[in-house]
């Protein structure tokens, strides 16, 4: 397809009520690679401009736009979230956003192009979509923020008009390296793993125990199943929101993209299923954080205990049928304080795998 087609194609499916993601993907291609199609003048509903790639100072300059919505998402959980974007820095191209409402991980050397993307509302009475999005060298989302009724419109139009380039050539994107299949799992010293894991006295030393012993994550799960990990029934994560929503018992959930991963932390109260054209969602639908799961997406979850010097840090861990991580759920706490004794209860009683199998 040229420009001109993949525009009115992808019209054409979002006319047909798809989500930006979903358009691009029915029309063979990236969402990055379908908007990039939409630069330039054309009358087309969805606009696109590229945007300067300093990615860190553009984040920045975005706090006077008070409230703005940000949003990750992977291939089964999406994660909205209202705040101000503040307390932005980095390091050696990781970054963090320490905001009371937006609280952000950013891995920028996956962040491979950004948009300015405005979307005209179909009604012409109610205003356009205005956003910024982020993508991977594939042309995958790794995070989107979006201007909300509540936000700074003036100071949100100085953020395009500083971070907008319109001469700059469309990005490219290459397509996904094909998948290969995956290696047989290494020969491992389980006892030493299995010591080196009582031995943590942080969380964050979790990533280099697995590097250290060259397993991926599920892979160490497995090796101290019994001791330190549980597998626990599907429907243990839709048990785990209902219960944390009626007991008022505050949650982390945390949902990452290849270049992002955003955190809510605190109550959660609207817990509704979903199920729509053969797909299983499971929202959480609060004021100020929304998150969407395929439900029907999952293939693994696990009750998770790691040592610290705060106690035991217990969480939640989701995976799909391919093995990827969907979302991690903590109970809300801060550093140097202990797990909420709630949320050890409430994981406590989550079904094993078996036994939720067979109910």
């Amino acid at each position: 397809m040229n420009t001109a087609e993949i525009r009115q194609a992808y019209q054409a499916a979002r006319t047909q009520g798809l989500r930006a993601r979903d358009a691009a993907e029915h029309i063979g291609l990236s969402e990055g690679a379908a908007l990039a199609a939409h630069l330039g003048t054309h009358e087309q509903a969805t606009r696109t401009v590229a945007l300067r790639p300093d990615w860190l100072e553009l984040l920045k300059s975005l706090q006077p736009c008070g409230p703005l919505l940000a949003l990750t998402r992977n291939r089964s959980v999406v994660h909205e979230k209202t705040g101000v974007y503040e307390k932005l820095s980095a390091q050696n191209q990781v970054g963090l956003a320490l905001g009371k409402e937006i609280d952000l991980r950013l891995f920028f050397k996956q962040w491979h192009a950004g948009m300015a993307v405005t979307e005209l509302n179909p009604d012409s009475d109610k205003p356009a979509s205005s956003s910024l999005q982020f993508f991977d060298r594939n042309g995958v989302a790794v995070h989107k923020i979006f201007l909300r009724e509540g936000s700074d419109r003036a100071a949100w139009q100085a953020v395009l008009a500083q971070w907008q380039d319109p001469l700059a050539a469309a990005p490219v994107f290459e397509p996904p390296a094909t998948a290969e299949p995956k290696a047989a799992e290494p020969v491992v010293d389980a006892p030493a793993f299995a010591q080196a894991w009582a031995e943590m006295s942080d969380v964050h030393q979790f990533f280099p125990l697995l590097r250290e012993f060259g397993v991926e994550r599920q892979h160490g799960l497995r090796l101290v199943e019994g001791r330190f990990t549980r597998r626990v029934a599907h429907g243990s994560v839709r048990q785990m929101l209902m219960e944390a929503a009626f007991d008022d018992t505050p949650i982390m959930a945390f949902v990452g993209s290849s270049g992002c991963i955003q955190i809510h932390s605190g109550p959660i109260k609207r817990v509704e299923p979903l199920e729509m054209r053969g797909q299983v969602w499971l929202n959480v639908l609060d004021p100020g954080f929304n998150l969407h799961l395929r439900e029907d997406h999952i293939g693994d979850v696990w009750v998770v205990e790691k040592p610290s010097s705060d106690g035991t840090i217990s969480s939640l861990e989701v995976f799909d049928a391919h093995g990827d991580l969907m979302a991690l759920f903590f109970g809300a706490r801060k550093p140097g304080k202990p797990e909420l004794t709630e949320w050890r209860h409430l994981l406590a009683h989550l079904s094993g795998a078996e036994e939720g199998a067979s109910a």
